[in-house]
């Protein structure tokens, strides 16, 4: 189970220093997380995620070249047919977010089959992210697909037991992905609360 950390923006260095497999960056003007900076040097290991929110395909386009991303997280209304043009535009991989209430359907994710690299699954809330709370775990032990998935939504240090009875569970659980629990402030991380979880995890 791998670990990406997002909503990166002020202190970059010292994360990546913790070498997590991948570092999310937002590039969406309403988040606060909103990242429009100029970005460190990172190790190869880490693999560089951007996150868009119903980006124009050509915005989508220059900021994977501009940073050199290796995948692109999309994480608004974006459709089939949007995956589809995309992939002919960019090398990097596609994941598909879908957000995660009471009532979610798998049947969505039918249309995105071939298309998104991985699924990821986020807590339905106010926001496009960053809500701060987990959603409920035990709906995914009926995943029906073989696509990889991506888990988001409200993860903190209290939930790692949790995490470590889902891993043990057959399912294509590709990686945790941490914001707003182990923040300081928005785009700020408490590298000793990352330290603490990797740890845990381990």
């Amino acid at each position: 189970m791998q670990l990406k950390i997002c909503g990166m923006k002020y202190n970059t260095k010292a994360v990546a220093a913790l070498s997590p497999d991948y570092l999310g960056f937002i590039f969406y003007e309403k988040s606060p997380r909103n990242f429009s900076d100029a970005l460190p040097k990172l190790p190869p290991s880490i693999k560089k995620v951007g996150v868009f929110v119903d980006a124009t395909p050509a915005f989508a386009k220059a900021k994977t070249a501009q940073f050199e991303l290796d995948i692109l997280q999309l994480h608004g209304d974006e459709s089939p047919a949007y995956l589809s043009a995309l992939k002919k535009e960019v090398k990097a991989k596609l994941w598909k977010v879908f957000s995660v209430g009471q009532d979610f359907d798998y049947a969505q994710l039918g249309p995105y089959e071939g298309l998104a690299d991985a699924f990821l699954f986020d807590t339905k809330g106010a926001y496009k992210g960053g809500n701060g709370y987990t959603f409920d775990w035990s709906i995914l032990e009926n995943y029906p697909s073989q696509t990889p998935f991506v888990l988001s939504g409200g993860i903190g240090l209290s939930e790692t037991t949790a995490l470590k009875a889902l891993q043990k569970q057959d399912l294509p659980l590709l990686a945790i992905d941490v914001n707003s629990r182990f923040e300081i402030r928005p785009g700020q991380k408490n590298i000793e609360q990352l330290k603490k979880l990797q740890q845990q995890l381990r």
